[in-house]
């Protein structure tokens, strides 16, 4: 059966069928070890091979296979600086809620997720929220923002919300 994953806890893995149904899924050692240089080869969006197995607990999956990504965002681990940890493959688009305070949104962040998301071909969108909270010296901020990532000359580029 073929499948995306949708939800990733620790070994076990939440995947959406032909038909709908999730199936929570593990992997067997060998594509653990199967020339990944990842903290855990599977990612939410993979699409992804499995088979059924009828245990004592129900009805499980054993992923087999992984299907070649479209794209994917990695970051580094944190335990292991030489492995990277892969967020989420096969996206389409991707969102950053900005915020001016409780809590700032640094433009430093702002600027790796541009930067990411531009690396990986994905699109990203940023939504400002809480201005309804904003005095004017904070919407003279979020006007700034808008104005700094947001340059129509220039193509592509983020869209705001």
């Amino acid at each position: 059966m073929t499948g995306t994953v949708y939800k990733s806890t620790g070994s076990w893995y939440s995947v959406k069928d032909d038909q709908g149904s999730f199936i929570d899924c593990r992997i067997k050692g060998k594509l653990r070890i199967s020339g990944i240089r990842s903290t855990n080869p599977v990612a939410v969006g993979d699409t992804v091979d499995f088979e059924i197995e009828d245990t004592p607990d129900g009805i499980r999956g054993v992923i087999k296979t992984i299907h070649q990504r479209e794209n994917y965002i990695v970051r580094k681990s944190v335990n292991l600086s030489k492995q990277l940890h892969i967020i989420a493959a096969n996206i389409d688009q991707v969102f950053m809620i900005v915020t001016i305070n409780n809590p700032t949104t640094t433009t430093s962040f702002i600027d790796r997720f541009l930067v990411t998301a531009e690396a990986y071909d994905i699109k990203a969108v940023l939504v400002f929220n809480k201005i309804d909270t904003f005095d004017d010296a904070m919407l003279d901020e979020q006007l700034f923002l808008q104005h700094t990532y947001f340059q129509p000359h220039q193509m592509p580029g983020p869209e705001y919300s």
